[in-house]
């Protein structure tokens, strides 16, 4: 099982997991266009993605759903609140998921957990082929217990690291975002990140990867060194997903 992420941070994300013959589209916050130019830079194009699967109805994480998922004849899943929350009429095909129950998308399975962030039914994920799970957080205020044992043992983990306080607090934010960013619907920070990290198995982590970082009130270099030390390894072997580059192919091994 392999992934990348397309670009990650507050503008977009998207991010691609591939095993045996199937390909799911995770998130589709870039312009349908942008989403085509940058599943090429994978080597990928439209027909190659067999899903979309939505966390939530942000438009970083929705924008281009619409008209990829009409253009390319692309099913899109998201949870009833999300669908409750946006207009979806014009998507090539609808399928509901519940974020407390599993499903499957061809070869990939899919866990689904929900998360406290400020939308209508967002959820997390994490991916699996039967032998490898993919972890996926970000969006998320505060981590809560379920969140800590849904990801405890993953072998590859996409983990937010939004920001670093001090540069939040300084930063050209109004104060409402300021308190939205901070809050516990809001994003993880750095240390919160860290500690979620500290408190779960990481004894089978092949991946770390740092996503949806701020390019406001945060720095790479900030993220790696908070990770690297709950893990006590090298900080340049947590990789960074940019909003510009995000992050090229990634393989989940057998060991």
């Amino acid at each position: 099982m392999r992934f990348a992420l397309l670009g990650s941070g507050s503008k977009g994300n998207a991010l691609v997991v591939e095993y045996a013959g199937t390909r799911v589209l995770i998130d589709c916050g870039f312009s349908a266009r942008e989403i085509v130019r940058r599943l090429a830079r994978l080597d990928l194009v439209p027909a190659d993605i067999d899903a979309v699967v939505i966390t939530h109805e942000h438009d970083d994480h929705w924008r281009g759903v619409s008209r990829f998922s009409r253009a390319h004849g692309v099913p899109v899943w998201l949870t009833p609140g999300t669908l409750a929350a946006r207009r979806a009429s014009e998507l090539a095909a609808i399928e509901l998921y519940s974020p407390h129950e599993p499903f499957a998308i061809g070869d990939i399975e899919l866990f689904p957990y929900p998360v406290p962030h400020d939308a209508r039914e967002p959820a997390q994920l994490v991916v699996g082929n039967g032998d490898k799970r993919l972890g996926v957080l970000a969006d998320i205020g505060h981590a809560t217990p379920h969140v800590r044992e849904m990801i405890d043992g993953c072998d590859g983990l996409v983990l937010e690291c939004n920001h670093d306080p001090q540069l939040l607090a300084a930063g050209p934010y109004p104060a409402y975002l300021k308190a939205r960013v901070a809050g516990r619907l809001g994003h993880l920070s750095n240390a919160q990140a860290a500690e979620l990290l500290a408190g779960i198995d990481a004894s089978a982590l092949q991946q770390l990867v740092v996503a949806h970082i701020s390019e406001s009130n945060n720095r790479p270099e900030l993220a790696q060194a908070a990770l690297a030390g709950a893990l006590s390894c090298t900080a340049d072997w947590v990789h960074v997903a940019n909003q510009s580059e995000g992050l090229s192919w990634r393989t989940l091994v057998n060991r």
